[in-house]
């Protein structure tokens, strides 16, 4: 393996393929390219930030599960690998794994692992044409032994899969610093600067057109190592070949034509997973023309995305299609995790704490609730009020023939959230920290890590320990180890839900602050100064779909606590899977008073310690909230689905229920399989 600092790569290697002739050609005319936005918040190299606590154990289970071993159990990716030299994958489903596996095998410095994925990024990189064209061979260089070139690019193959390798080498160039990466993707984007021209995005599949943010992104984040404008050229050009995201978000009759029609008319413009990546779209915009109206976009679009197709867990419906925001929709995985990179981008560009708000709630909630213990076995959609995980056909836009897309299984429903479920925690974690415009330091979501990284105006090292057991936990504690003293500015956020947050150093109380901003503590730091950030966690009610109540702790939702029965089947063609069903009663509503006066009818307990071994499930929950609720006896399963009962404006279940109180516990959301967690409200 190459390694080599950026600064000593030379001009010529980096501007390999780019000629002064080809400034006269510009394929965008007028560009501007002296309004490109350098970003509020940098991204951190991979590896600056190490997983510890619960968090390490999680990324532990991957490496154990499908994460550190999908190569040996999915045929997809085992079989003559094309993104080997193989007549196998070639398309989306090899770089999705890797866009997971990589930074986890740098994370947990696990040499198997790094070994492992190195054999598809030197394949990649060692395999480029002479041209730039890169990736798997194609059926035209097999029959005909040609060299795809820019002269035959229509024997090439669909952009959209090496859109995604793109973004493994980029984080893989973090991690390492190997030299061929900078050179080979100057090559390749010359290479597509000339030949979409001819050869669109939307040329072989409509993915590519829906999905061009994502080749914008690393193109934009090469134009900030080498500065060519021609990148910023060729960035204008897919934008202009994508679907207009930013337009949409924007205009508002996108998202409510979304919520109002569910057929097959335009339905790539209503899949969530299309809608997921393309929320960094308007903030991409943005940092490449300065043009604010881009992010006034974004928050429009963004707004009116979780009113109309929001639910509890902080993700929208997208099952496959958005699908409006009642909580027997479902969420496909794959949406889950690409919000959350497109959210962890905006964040660096933006600066912008709703959106720091937004992925820590989907993070805590939706992700975790959606795989397995041991990381083995996902489910396509999960649904917010899932009273059973089975074979069916639900409520989704998309159920399939075999009913296969609720139960847990390696393969049920489409394998691409197989390989893509990898990069949910590990880019979270890699961005729990980022670096500031005057060298500093920047926590925006936390969880246990620790940063090693060089501040203040002599790039003086420093580590940090966050010590916390966040999410559960009121207080996170930010260790300091350095040489010698050094000045540097530290911002963290003090979440929207935190009324007001202390600020203590070495335990003396140093600032009161209110929630819903990013605070800085700019001073000079010595070894072993502890600064402390308490964050107190009330308990609240909140407002879904159908008049639906919702009850809060800090970053997480809590849903009803059901015993859980697990069922393993086998389907012919998806294999093995699980279902599982509620040991209990589910129809419950929860008591007007307990809406009204939160703090006082609802009581948190803490059960157990977050350890170092914890797991997202029933058994480690370590916070259980109890109530008293009242059963409905009509409200049934129809459909597979518990269909929400009917309320008035007043937001209260009119219908029979039962005169008897029933105490009811509720759990974090993520640690549940079954649950209740948007609850009518019943007197």
């Amino acid at each position: 393996m190459l390694r080599k600092p950026l600064l000593f790569l030379t001009l010529s290697s980096i501007m390999a393929g780019f000629t002064p002739a080809d400034a006269a050609h510009s394929p965008v005319a007028g560009l501007d390219t002296t309004s490109f936005v350098m970003p509020v918040y940098s991204e951190l190299a991979l590896g600056a930030v190490k997983p510890k606590g619960w968090l390490l154990h999680q990324l532990q289970l991957m490496r154990d599960g499908t994460t550190g071993h999908l190569d040996e159990v999915h045929d997809k990716i085992k079989k003559d690998n094309g993104w080997l030299g193989g007549k196998g994958d070639g398309w989306e489903e090899t770089p999705y794994w890797l866009d997971g596996a990589v930074p986890l095998a740098y994370l947990l410095q696990d040499k198997t692992l790094t070994d492992k994925v190195l054999q598809y990024i030197n394949w990649t990189l060692d395999h480029q044409r002479p041209s730039g064209y890169f990736g798997p061979l194609t059926k035209a260089e097999r029959e005909k032994n040609i060299s795809i070139d820019v002269s035959n690019s229509d024997q090439g193959e669909d952009w959209w899969p090496k859109m995604v390798m793109l973004k493994v080498l980029q984080q893989y160039y973090t991690a390492t610093h190997d030299v061929r990466v900078i050179p080979f993707m100057t090559r390749y984007f010359n290479y597509q600067r000339q030949v979409l021209k001819t050869c669109p995005l939307g040329k072989w599949t409509e993915w590519a057109t829906s999905r061009g943010s994502e080749n914008v992104l690393v193109v934009q984040w090469l134009y900030r190592i080498i500065k060519d404008d021609k990148l910023l050229e060729l960035a204008a050009l897919i934008e202009g070949q994508a679907f207009p995201w930013t337009t949409w978000l924007g205009n508002r009759s996108w998202v409510m034509e979304a919520a109002a029609q569910q057929n097959d008319e335009h339905w790539m413009r209503r899949h969530g997973v299309n809608v997921a990546m393309a929320l960094k779209d308007p903030a991409l915009n943005y940092q490449r023309t300065k043009n604010k109206r881009y992010l006034d976009s974004l928050q429009t679009g963004f707004h009116d995305l979780m009113t109309l197709h929001g639910l509890p867990m902080g993700i929208f419906s997208a099952d496959e299609d958005l699908h409006g925001n009642g909580p027997t929709q479902g969420t496909e995985l794959c949406a889950i995790v690409e919000s959350m990179f497109s959210l962890e981008e905006i964040i660096s560009i933006t600066g912008d704490p709703r959106y720091m708000e937004a992925l820590e709630r989907m993070t805590f909630n939706a992700l975790p609730t959606q795989t397995t213990d041991d990381y083995n076995a996902k489910q396509y959609f999960q649904i917010a009020n899932q009273v059973q995980v089975k074979r069916g056909v639900f409520n989704f836009s998309l159920p399939f023939d075999r009913q296969m897309n609720n139960v847990f299984g390696l393969r049920s429903g489409y394998t691409c959230c197989t390989a893509n479920m990898h990069q949910g925690w590990t880019k979270f974690t890699t961005h729990l920290w980022y670096g500031t415009r005057n060298n500093g330091l920047a926590a925006l979501t936390y969880s246990p890590n620790e940063i090693t990284a060089k501040v203040g105006k002599n790039n003086t090292e420093i580590t940090i320990q966050e010590v916390t057991a966040y999410p559960f936990d009121e207080q996170i504690h930010f260790n300091i180890s350095t040489k010698k003293s050094v000045a540097f500015p530290l911002e963290l956020r003090i979440p929207e839900w935190c009324t007001e947050a202390t600020v203590s150093l070495n335990g003396q109380p140093l600032r009161k602050e209110k929630g819903g901003r990013i605070i800085t503590i700019d001073r000079t730091w010595d070894h072993n100064d502890q600064l402390t950030l308490q964050l107190p966690m009330e308990v609240r009610t909140s407002n879904w779909g159908r008049n639906s109540r919702t009850v809060e702790r800090g970053p997480l939702v809590y849903a009803l606590k059901l015993a859980e029965q697990w069922e393993k089947g086998r389907d012919e063609a998806e294999g093995d899977y699980y279902s599982v069903f509620p040991r209990g009663d589910w129809n419950y509503g929860l008591l007007e008073k307990a809406i009204k006066a939160p703090a006082q009818y609802l009581t948190v307990t803490k059960v157990k310690p977050v350890s170092d071994q914890f797991v997202w499930n029933l058994d480690h929950a370590p916070i259980a909230i109890t109530t008293t609720a009242k059963k409905i006896p009509g409200w049934k399963i129809v459909e597979d689905v518990a269909p929400q009962p009917v309320t008035d404006r007043n937001g209260i279940y009119k219908g029979a229920v039962d005169d008897k109180e029933e105490i009811i516990t509720l759990v974090p959301y993520g640690c549940t399989k079954v649950r209740i967690v948007a609850f009518p409200v019943v007197r």
